[in-house]
């Protein structure tokens, strides 16, 4: 018997791809595209394992946890995301994710990251520390995330608190995170 596992993504056809891929390894998915729409299924459904993309359109993922959390208890939670930082991994973690992975993560990883209960000591796996110093770039990617967690997502007011102007900020966020 497999898993039931609930995909949310803002991405229509990257979500359905994934449950169509999960059908085909034995598991059972349904999909929903924003939060109000992953909280209308997990009220009605259950569900053993929950895949969350971080970005769901002007929504946090993050802020979508705590109420899965609660409606789904025994749900083991998946954050997936391309914009990886460290505070991000930090605060779903603490918010009852059991694994961060960053995008692109293959379907076999994805289904290691929900099965592997010894990984959830290590929950930001997909987050290898770097061996030397992280450079300027990606200090001001995970200096810039910190920031905006600490705004609970609120673009104006992280700009303000970084002294940079709106726009400039969006555009850093709308960039890959530099590697390490």
């Amino acid at each position: 018997m497999g898993w039931r596992i609930l995909v949310v993504d803002d991405d229509v056809v990257f979500a359905q791809t994934l449950a169509l891929v999960m059908a085909r390894r034995g598991h059972s998915a349904m999909t929903a595209e924003n939060n109000d729409a992953a909280l209308s299924l997990a009220a009605s459904h259950v569900f053993d394992a929950v895949v969350l993309d971080l970005r769901l359109g002007s929504e946090s993922g993050l802020h979508l946890i705590e109420p899965l959390r609660l409606q789904l208890p025994r749900a083991r939670i998946l954050l997936l995301t391309g914009y990886a930082s460290i505070a991000t991994a930090v605060a779903a973690i603490k918010l009852g994710a059991v694994q961060y992975l960053p995008k692109p993560a293959s379907i076999d990883e994805i289904l290691a990251a929900l099965c592997d209960e010894a990984s959830d000591v290590n929950a930001a796996a997909g987050i290898e520390p770097p061996d030397g110093p992280l450079s300027i770039d990606r200090l001001e990617w995970e200096h810039i995330q910190k920031v905006l967690e600490q705004h609970e997502g609120n673009l104006s007011a992280t700009a303000r608190a970084l002294k940079m102007h709106r726009r400039t900020l969006q555009r850093k966020l709308a960039k890959r995170p530099v590697k390490a």
